[in-house]
């Protein structure tokens, strides 16, 4: 049917951009239709690609499994350096409760499918498929053809194990936007509404800055400097301006405040209306409008010599009378305080004299046009590191042969802690959010085309065969069981939030789709986070439990 490229594309490289090409552009297309306010997105690219498939469009082995390597690997470094600053404090603030729900779909469906080879008789390689496809979990159909080879099993087991991963494998991407959709249903969920809880109670959401005018009417306080008060050393919590006989200034650490003066605290709500009974009153004077020299600025650093120096070593304040009260990085926006080491990107308020904040920029770069030429060199560093990583192997008691994190796991790792360390030397680990966007979606495409023509081949011969549908709906339960049941726990009795689920739920399934739909439907940021949360974690328990199912399940 597709002779005609043969005459259009010479050669086997030519072919196999072609192929990808049309693949992702019809998927894409069928994507951006909208029905009811749902869009597959870049999940269609995998249907797509099983329709052309089953027409009998091929690319060459080698190069399709390279493309769709390639591309799962640029997908998850770009997600691994966006969602990196919002990982590190969303684990250490609710790693635990979202990591249990995620090891808990996994254990459900490692236990179901263990229950399906006895129950069903479903031989080994096709347990090891159907566990792979219905968690959409590329890397762990390596681990158990890796599992199967150490075996020294029949060569034709990999077929079924490939033929049980392509049937299950739609229904695992469908089922888990099923999912999200029931538990928006079952529980009535405002999802606008979801959103903004979301931003108040996880990840950087927590940490967002507000501010507050206080006046000052606490005896106690009188004529103490701001260091010396007791709730000076609380993080997170900035003076930006102090009203003084009708004078607003910047204060600094040895500022003296009077009863009757007016105090600009900038920081996390909570921490906010906490303060203001210490202080004193709500001041029903806006500081900000109060006349005065003062300026705001958004800065950007940009300039290599401040990288990796904290707010407290510079000390604006003392140099240039002037405050960093926010900073944005990584579309996380916080509170500033002293401990807050700079990264190359990050987005600064500074409130100061004109001077003040002008030497401040100075200082800092601001420099915006630099942040739109990207750091070539440091991506490829990165991911080199990521499949140096995912290549160590693992050694496991009872194991035969070593778990290995993966061309997933591996840079995804890497890229959380690049995200967080800013800079090695020479090499800044900063990628616009432009650009990331860019090579996020261009590897999930070509992972997804990828996928689709090698499962369209053969998909309707497996699917017409009785086996096929008993594997299609053994795949589908797998998929969908252990998710609603986690999806509702999460909501019914640990009362998350719909992002927050969403992005649980993505991660546990290890589906880039299944994000992809979660922060479309949320209009959200937060799956990103508690994705990333549990993402590590997820992959590794999925790599290892199917080898753990290949190697001790009786053949």
């Amino acid at each position: 049917m597709f002779e005609w490229m043969e005459i259009l594309a010479q050669g086997p490289v030519a072919k196999a951009v072609f192929a990808l090409s049309i693949v992702a552009a019809v998927g894409l297309a069928l994507g951006s239709l909208g029905i009811r306010g749902i869009r597959l997105g870049a999940a269609a690219v995998l249907f797509s690609g099983i329709f052309f498939g089953q027409l009998g469009l091929h690319i060459d082995e080698r190069i399709l499994e390279f493309v769709r390597d390639f591309g799962l690997l640029l997908f998850v470094y770009t997600v691994g350096l966006q969602v990196g600053p919002g990982f590190f404090s969303s684990v250490k603030q609710r790693g635990l409760e979202l990591n249990a729900l995620g090891a808990g779909v996994v254990v459900l469906g490692g236990l179901m499918v263990a229950g399906f080879r006895f129950l069903f008789h479903f031989s080994v390689p096709v347990i090891g498929g159907l566990f792979a496809g219905a968690t959409t979990n590329t890397p762990s159909l390596a681990a158990a053809q890796a599992a199967l080879q150490s075996l020294n099993a029949n060569p034709a087991s990999g077929d079924f194990l490939g033929m049980a991963y392509a049937v299950a494998y739609p229904f695992g991407i469908v089922g888990i936007i099923l999912t999200m959709l029931l538990v928006r249903t079952v529980f009535s969920i405002d999802v606008d509404a979801e959103a903004r809880k979301a931003e108040l109670t996880t990840g950087a959401g927590e940490r967002a800055p507000d501010f507050i005018d206080v006046e000052v009417t606490n005896p106690n306080l009188d004529g103490l400097a701001l260091q010396d008060l007791p709730f000076a050393a609380e993080a997170g919590v900035v003076f930006s301006r102090l009203l003084h006989n009708g004078k607003v200034t910047v204060p600094r650490d040895d500022s003296l405040i009077q009863v009757g003066d007016g105090l600009r605290l900038v920081g996390p709500r909570a921490k906010l209306l906490e303060f203001e009974p210490v202080i004193g009153r709500k001041n029903s004077i806006d500081i900000k409008s109060v006349p005065s020299e003062l300026t705001t600025e958004h800065l950007y650093v940009t300039k290599r010599q401040v990288l990796g120096k904290s707010l407290g070593e510079l000390d604006f304040e003392r140099a240039f009378g002037a405050v960093v009260t926010r900073v944005t990085r990584a579309d996380v926006e916080f509170a500033a305080n002293d401990e807050v080491r700079l990264q190359f990107g990050d987005f600064l308020f500074v409130v100061g004299s004109r001077d003040g904040v002008a030497q401040v920029g100075k200082l800092v770069g601001n420099k915006p046009k630099v942040l739109d030429h990207p750091h070539v060199l440091p991506v490829f560093v990165g991911i080199l590191l990521g499949v140096v990583l995912g290549g160590v192997p693992i050694v496991l008691p009872g194991m035969p042969a070593p778990v290995r994190l993966g061309l997933a796991g591996g840079p995804l790792i890497v890229a959380l802690v690049l995200s967080q360390v800013g800079r090695i030397g020479p090499l800044i680990w900063y990628l616009s959010p432009a650009a990331n966007l860019v090579l996020r979606e261009i590897g999930i495409v070509l992972f997804l085309a990828c996928v689709g023509l090698k499962s369209g081949s053969r998909f309707l011969e497996v699917l017409a065969s009785g086996s096929g549908l008993h594997w299609m709906a053994a795949g589908a339960l797998l998929t969908f069981l252990p998710l609603v049941i986690i999806g509702l726990l999460a909501r019914k009795l640990l009362r998350l939030d719909y992002p927050t689920i969403c992005g649980v739920l993505a991660g546990s399934m290890t589906d880039p789709p299944a994000l992809a739909f979660a922060t479309s439907i949320t209009k959200s940021d937060q799956p990103l986070v508690s994705y990333a949360a549990v993402y590590p974690l997820v992959m590794i328990l999925r790599v290892f439990i199917v080898q753990v199912l290949v190697l001790m399940l009786p053949m």
